[in-house]
């Protein structure tokens, strides 16, 4: 099993957090791990993505091409990486901001409303979670319990006590996707 995975957005929406926490994840379930982040010098509104591979074999390189998997929060990175998702794969999505929604043919897509999910929830700052949540829903490839491990080693431990948010935003985005 190998997963390549990308997951792009807007500064400040939590896209590298969500790669960390996935990434810390698949080490907790003893997986080969590569997490390559790229972002702007902006701090907040610039973009960012971050590249995920999971693998129960050792990973060659971190620099990936195409994706089995490509999550889209903002139209910049829509348009940008909708091509590089490998026929058959999953293209995951928040249509919040999305002007031209995604039309491939060949691709799994799905979309959540995780602004709008986090707004009903309460917890703004949940967004990425419930994105997470999503993505784990369609491909389950770690376990929650790993997940928690991975919130608790990639959060300051000062923090650790928004761990049942963050795990109630992470089952929101399960119970929020759509197919």
């Amino acid at each position: 099993m190998k997963e390549e995975i990308i997951i792009a957005g807007f500064g400040g929406q939590g896209v590298l957090s969500m790669g960390k926490i996935l990434a810390y994840s698949g080490i907790m379930q003893d997986m080969e791990v590569t997490w390559m982040p790229s972002y702007g010098p902006e701090m907040r509104g610039g973009t960012a993505n971050v590249t995920v591979v999971l693998s129960d074999k050792r990973v060659s390189s971190p620099i990936v091409q195409s994706y089995d998997t490509v999550i889209a929060l903002n139209q910049q990175s829509l348009d940008k990486f909708q091509q590089s998702v490998k026929a058959g794969g999953l293209l995951l999505y928040d249509p919040n901001g999305i002007t031209t929604p995604p039309t491939r043919k060949d691709i799994k897509i799905a979309k959540i409303e995780a602004a709008e999910e986090a707004t009903k929830l309460g917890n703004s700052k949940g967004y990425n979670m419930i994105v997470l949540g999503a993505f784990l829903k369609l491909k389950p490839i770690v376990k929650m319990e790993n997940v928690i491990k991975g919130l608790k080693k990639s959060i300051p431990e000062r923090h650790h006590h928004l761990i049942p948010m963050n795990e109630q935003a992470i089952e929101r985005g399960m119970g929020a996707v759509e197919v």
